[in-house]
Formats: structure tokens, C-alpha cells, sequence
């Protein structure tokens, strides 16, 4: 361990606690969101932070979801630290929104504890609302504990304000939003160490005052200074650029992290993968169940191992292609809780895309599975492995297999 690391407290803190004991020692400044399960206790934690006097913020209460991330957007823009909550079909309100605050490049972090969309309403968890929202702009990063999500979310603001991208920390709602688990809390001080004082890329001065994100043009064009400025595709070109830097940022601060707080991150989590012939790869808590999965597969002479891959958004493509072609694995099952309707689920996508590019000739099979909060345990896991197993046996390239469903009973 580093010489850096200091004696901390640990407390027995669901993943909601710790998200809001990260944005206390992150010092977030103006603090907003509305209630919904499974986020509420988020806010009430920072609400009890504030009013014992515990954490210098404002807290901002609005109507809406969409109105709460107005006012983090309209907080950040003029110079503040902000931080919100909110998930299923409350994010799915602030839609719009996102891409505002995207496209102005302003460092929101915002917790969510993911949970089902409605129609039909469901208040327990799969990844489908942060899912959805994979287009708007927004990095984001999956968590597998408690632990995990209140060191993201320190990290989290120091990559979002060195690249100036807002930033969605994801955790699986009640399988870890509601559930205890021992969190280390860091000392303030060193946090303050490792996350300086927000420096802000827009201010907003009346005594300067100035247009932000007005009516663009397509092409360049001259200010009145006579100033070439961006048309609207250099503007969507910067901001894909911001993404591709990010993803040395995120291993960067994962690292750093380390250092400073003997834990490290990066951009995926590996567990038994050296030597592995099948590799199981996933995001969120549902990663941790799999690597139960492997145990008990490597128990039985079938060597699995697991990809946790943290940083969904921006996608780091070349990395994690090159990782599953060092594997030497014979394939790849894909295990999520969301489902791009009419083609499979979007990690699988992605994952395919990422090995197509690279050139690599390896199976990749997708199991979607827990949509609605629908249980999902090693066996199920087990299960569709399994199937990938028996798929090759049966077909000498392994491709051509559809997405499936895993634990339905239609």
C-alpha cells in the first residue's frame, strides 16, 4: 500500500449512503433532484449532510426530474460544483436536458441506482434507463459495490473537469442501492488533495455578458470580433473527441486513485481470466455474481473466467478487443440487463463492433437476463454459459446465435 494512504473510518453504508458520502467529500456545491425510488434516500442522506451541518451546499428542490437537472445545469455553468440523482423513468424525463448539458460541456456527476423503465411500472432493477441513455453525451461508469460507487463518484468529478463531459455513476438499484455493505470513507483532506477546487470554463458575468449554446449554423462562420467560430459538426466533432481523451483520463484517475487511497480502478475489473476458454463478460453487480459463476465452472474442469468492464461510455474499444484476443479464449457470453429492442443487448453490440474492428475472429454470444428485478443467480449464469458451450460443439465457427433470454418463463 502507498505511503499516501491514510487511516479512514469504515461504516456499513448501502450504495445510496456512500454515493451521497461521495459527493460530500467531493464538495458539491448545489445539490438537486427529485424523489423517486430507488434514489430517494440519496437526497435525504445529502438533506441530513446539509442541515446538521455536516456539508456546505445548497440544496434546490424542484417539481421534476427535468427541472432538477436544469438547475444543475444553469449551477454549473456559472462556476458550481453540482451533483444529482435519479433513474428509470425520471431520467428518462431529463432527456432533453442531457444533451444540453453535454453539448456544453459542462462536469455534472449525477448517481444512478438503476432501475427498470415503465411500461409496465416496475420499481426493481435492470440497466435499461442509463442504457437508453448511452447517446446523450454522457460518460458513464457501472459499479459492482458499494465501495466501488463512493470512490467513482470522487473520481468521477476530477475526470469530468479535466475533460469537461458530465459523467453518470451507475450501480444496480436495492441488489446495491438498498443492501449494506462496509465502505471505507476516506479522510476529507485527502480527497481535497486528490480533487482541487472546481475551476470553471464558462462564467457567467453581467458585467461580460454572453450568448451560451444559441442558434449554430452548420459551417464556421466569423463573430462580430470577426472571430471564426464552430459550426454545429465541429462542435459534435469536439465533444466525440472529449469522449476518446476520457479514456485515458478514466485509467489515469483509476491509477492516481490508487496511489493516493490504496484502491485502484480502470476501465474493466478481470477476475480468473488467465487461461480462461470461455469468457464471461458484463457490467454492474450482475460481473460479481459471475465470477461465483466461474468458480463453480473451473470447480467442474471448464475454465470461465470474467470481464467487468467499468467505463461503458465512452466505449474503450481497442483496449478491451485487444484484452479478450490475450485471453486466447474460445469465446465470449455476454451476460446484461437491458435489451436494444428488435436486435440484442447493447453491450453485446458494442462488444461485437469492438472485435469486428480489430479483426478478431472470436464467438460472441448475448444473454439478456434480470429485466424488471427478475432474479438472477450463478446458476443462471451457469446456465447460459452452458448454451454458449454447447453452441460451439454443435457449430465448428460458433456464430450466428441469436440473442436470448435467460430465466423467462414466456
Amino acid at each position: 500500500m502507498n505511503n499516501t494512504v491514510k487511516a479512514s473510518q469504515t461504516e456499513i453504508l448501502t450504495a445510496n449512503y456512500a454515493a451521497a458520502w461521495g459527493a460530500r467529500l467531493s464538495g458539491a456545491q448545489i445539490i438537486s433532484a427529485y424523489p423517486i425510488t430507488p434514489q430517494s434516500p440519496v437526497m435525504e442522506k445529502l438533506i441530513e449532510f446539509v442541515q446538521n451541518g455536516e456539508m456546505k451546499a445548497e440544496i434546490v428542490t424542484v417539481e421534476s426530474e427535468h427541472s432538477a437537472i436544469t438547475v444543475c445545469i444553469s449551477a454549473s455553468a456559472v462556476g458550481a460544483r453540482v451533483f444529482t440523482a435519479s433513474c428509470a423513468n425520471g431520467l428518462a424525463l431529463m432527456h432533453e436536458m442531457l444533451h444540453w448539458a453535454s453539448g456544453t460541456r459542462l462536469p455534472i456527476v449525477m448517481a444512478i441506482p438503476n432501475r427498470a423503465l415503465a411500461a409496465p411500472w416496475s420499481i426493481l432493477n435492470d440497466q435499461q434507463d442509463t442504457i437508453s441513455q448511452r447517446d446523450t453525451g454522457w460518460m458513464q461508469i457501472y459499479c459492482r459495490n458499494n465501495q466501488e460507487v463512493l470512490d467513482s463518484i470522487i473520481q468521477a468529478y476530477r475526470i469530468a473537469e479535466k475533460v469537461m463531459l458530465p459523467v453518470m455513476v451507475c450501480y444496480d438499484g436495492y441488489v446495491l442501492s438498498h443492501t449494506m455493505m462496509p465502505v471505507s470513507i476516506p479522510e476529507p483532506a485527502l480527497v481535497k488533495s486528490f480533487l482541487p477546487d472546481y475551476v470553471p470554463h464558462t462564467i457567467i458575468d453581467t458585467a461580460d455578458p454572453k450568448n451560451i449554446n444559441p442558434v449554430t449554423l452548420a459551417d464556421p462562420r466569423a463573430n462580430a470580433d470577426g472571430t471564426l467560430c464552430h459550426g454545429y459538426f465541429e462542435f459534435r466533432y469536439t465533444l466525440q473527441q472529449a469522449h476518446i481523451e476520457a479514456i485515458d483520463v478514466v485509467k489515469e484517475t483509476g491509477a492516481e486513485f490508487g496511489d493516493k487511497f490504496g484502491r485502484s480502478y480502470g476501465l474493466y475489473d478481470l477476475y480468473k481470466t488467465e487461461e480462461a476458454e470461455y469468457i464471461i463478460f458484463s457490467m454492474g453487480s450482475l460481473a460479481s455474481e459471475a465470477m461465483d459463476s466461474a468458480d463453480m465452472m473451473r470447480d467442474n474442469g471448464i475454465k470461465a473466467g470474467v470481464i467487468h468492464l467499468r467505463l461503458f461510455r465512452p466505449f474503450p474499444s481497442e483496449i478491451i478487443s485487444a484484452l479478450i484476443k490475450e485471453t486466447g479464449c474460445r469465446a465470449v457470453a455476454v451476460m446484461e440487463k437491458d435489451i436494444s429492442f428488435g436486435n440484442e443487448g447493447a453491450l453485446c453490440t458494442e462488444l461485437k463492433s469492438a472485435l469486428y474492428d480489430s479483426g478478431a475472429v472470436i464467438p460472441v454470444h448475448g444473454y439478456i437476463m434480470g429485466l424488471g428485478g427478475r432474479d438472477v443467480n450463478a446458476s443462471h449464469i451457469i446456465e447460459a454459459l452452458e448454451k454458449t458451450i454447447s453452441f460451439l460443439k454443435d457449430n465448428a465457427t460458433g456464430t450466428g446465435k441469436p440473442a436470448e433470454f435467460i430465466n423467462c418463463r414466456y
